[in-house]
């Protein structure tokens, strides 16, 4: 009788386990989080210091910021129509004169911001103004004038000509980033 008593209890344990288990909620894999779609936390050299490591999601980001950053300065540079010029005029100005520091500075912010916000966890964090303050140039000198829709437009342009330089066309990837852009839309144009 004993053994027909453990037998009944550990069929009764494997039959209550197979329950919970299948009656499960997550049987799904998590969505993965954009900073992951681009590299996450794996890490690799950095291009820009092959001493050093970095995660690749963040130099993901980090390169199509530069990218992004580059295609602007030569509109502005080629006077295209349409340029941002008159929003990067003071950081413009500080570079043609040789000070890039601040150039660097915008870099490591959008890389940071980005990083920070799509899933780059604990070891990016973004301490740079919010995002009404950075787009204001009563409130950041940085800034040359507030932002409209159409020059808004002309940005999410730039982002996606640089992910494309980068490597990054998977559409899903792209949307996801367009839709991050689309929700800074309110707090960044002020005009």
């Amino acid at each position: 009788m004993k053994n027909f008593s453990k037998l009944a209890l550990m069929a009764l344990f494997i039959a209550s386990g197979s329950l919970f288990t299948s009656c499960s909620d997550d049987d799904s894999p998590e969505p993965q989080s954009l900073y992951s779609k681009l590299g996450g936390t794996t890490m690799v050299s950095d291009p820009n210091n092959p001493s050093q490591m970095i995660e690749q999601g963040r130099l993901s980001y980090r390169s199509v910021v530069d990218s992004t950053i580059a295609l602007i300065v030569s509109d502005i540079v080629l006077e295209a129509e349409g340029n941002l010029g008159q929003h990067f005029a003071p950081v413009i100005s500080e570079a043609l004169s040789g000070n890039t520091t601040n150039v660097a500075i915008l870099s490591d912010n959008l890389t940071d911001f980005f990083s920070a916000n799509t899933g780059g966890g604990a070891t990016n964090t973004y301490t740079g103004l919010n995002m009404v303050a950075a787009h204001d140039p009563a409130q950041n000198p940085r800034m040359g004038k507030k932002s409209n829709n159409a020059e808004y437009d002309k940005f999410i342009g730039y982002v996606g000509a640089a992910a494309g330089l980068n490597g990054v066309t998977d559409p899903e990837i792209i949307n996801e980033v367009v839709a991050v852009l689309e929700s800074l839309r309110t707090p960044i144009v002020q005009e």
